[in-house]
């Protein structure tokens, strides 16, 4: 890549400054730039410059990462790209440039650009760079066209695109495909850890932002919109109670198991649930499509369901003789059928939920448990009351 001729003039009016001054003018240059300047550079000169750059790239790579976890696209955990050459560039010269470079730990790849365009055309690796032969060119040993983010790229596809390539760096281009930095593959990995350790606190209206450091009024401001939206929605699984309020009257023991109902399709439902939050987070849903999922969950519920609604439906037999409550097996046949079609639709909804909340623009993991119990319960016990309604009275 050719360089302009006012290049060479600022060369020389840095000779003439301290390492410290050359590191804070070349941080805000191109890549490109920087390795031209650092090239011509008296050697002394050159090395202390290269130890401050990597000294404040090292800095903002900590600074990024204290806030890991937050960001919303690639270019927030983008940092320099420490090894760029153009592609004519022989690799006796680009191991040469190693020997000179003070950050060596920082070079995975040596980012290979076209001559004419300065684009980014390919990438070297250390064992590639080490094993070809002194004379040959970066051309001829480097990976062509290689995967590369822009720095607009969204954090979600840019951790699909992680688990499915693993990389240890990316790089990243502009839209013009000049190189402009890189992103290492932990980070992208650090962001998937944060994502699913977040998502348990966000199912029940924690916000992401909260930490165990956050003031109480902070926190207040945080959580009790969500309290006051899941006291709401409990309300609608008390009308529905309320809509059979005789028929607990006269079958007293019904009340007893209306807990033991909600709790199982209530657990049901967040197993579906944290399995689709884990896919969606994951970039799982891309190969494994809705209806499959959907299917498999049905079947899970029917299975669960049906065996743990035997284990209650004969408490409920023994509990209904012991206090003499009337047709203790139609009761017991009640509970199994009531616990069935509660798990099948408790595992529904746990597919549902986040999905709907996607759909509508809204963070998929963020109060989807509270959603999600309300369904369950008024189909839960709906389901068992109305049951009870049919069959009993």
């Amino acid at each position: 890549m050719t360089q302009s001729p006012g290049m060479s003039d600022l060369v020389k009016e840095l000779e003439s400054k301290s390492p410290e001054e050359v590191a804070d003018v070349l941080s805000s240059r191109a890549s490109d730039d920087v390795q031209f300047i650092l090239s011509r550079l008296p050697e002394p000169l050159s090395r202390e410059v290269s130890a401050h750059l990597a000294e404040k790239a090292e800095s903002e790579e900590d600074t990024i990462a204290a806030v890991s976890g937050v960001e919303s696209i690639i270019g927030e955990l983008m940092t320099p790209a420490p090894a760029i050459m153009p592609e004519t560039k022989t690799v006796a010269e680009a191991i040469a440039h190693l020997v000179r470079t003070t950050g060596l730990t920082e070079i995975t790849y040596f980012y290979a650009t076209n001559s004419d365009t300065g684009c980014l055309s390919g990438v070297v690796g250390m064992r590639d760079l080490l094993l070809a032969k002194p004379s040959q060119l970066l051309s001829e040993v480097m990976v062509q066209e290689p995967f590369a983010f822009e720095p607009e790229t969204p954090m979600a596809e840019a951790v699909k695109e992680a688990l499915y390539r693993h990389y240890p760096v990316y790089p990243v281009v502009d839209e013009n495909h000049y190189i402009i930095g890189e992103v290492r593959g932990w980070k992208l990995y650090e962001r998937i850890a944060t994502e699913l350790s977040a998502q348990a606190g966000a199912q029940v209206g924690v916000a992401r932002e909260e930490q165990v450091t956050t003031p109480v009024f902070a926190a207040f401001r945080m959580r009790h919109p969500w309290l006051q939206v899941n006291l709401l929605t409990a309300f609608a699984a008390a009308f529905v109670v309320g809509m059979f309020e005789d028929t607990i009257t006269q079958v007293v023991a019904l009340a007893a198991f209306l807990p033991v109902l909600a709790g199982q399709s209530g657990n049901t439902g967040c197993q579906a649930l944290a399995i689709t939050l884990r896919g969606m987070t994951l970039g799982q849903l891309k190969d494994f499509p809705v209806h499959r999922l959907l299917s498999k969950e049905i079947r899970l519920g029917a299975l669960n369901g049906f065996l743990v609604g035997l284990v209650a439906g004969a408490a409920m037999f023994g509990y209904a003789l012991a206090t003499d409550a009337m047709q203790p097996m139609l009761l017991g046949a009640v509970i199994v059928i009531a616990m069935t079609g509660a798990c099948i639709s408790s595992g529904i909804f746990g597919v549902m939920v986040p999905l709907t909340l996607k759909r509508f623009g809204a963070d998929p993991a963020t109060a989807s448990s509270i959603f999600l119990t309300t369904f369950t319960d008024i189909i839960g016990m709906g389901l068992m009351l109305f049951l009870a309604t049919m069959l009993i009275l």
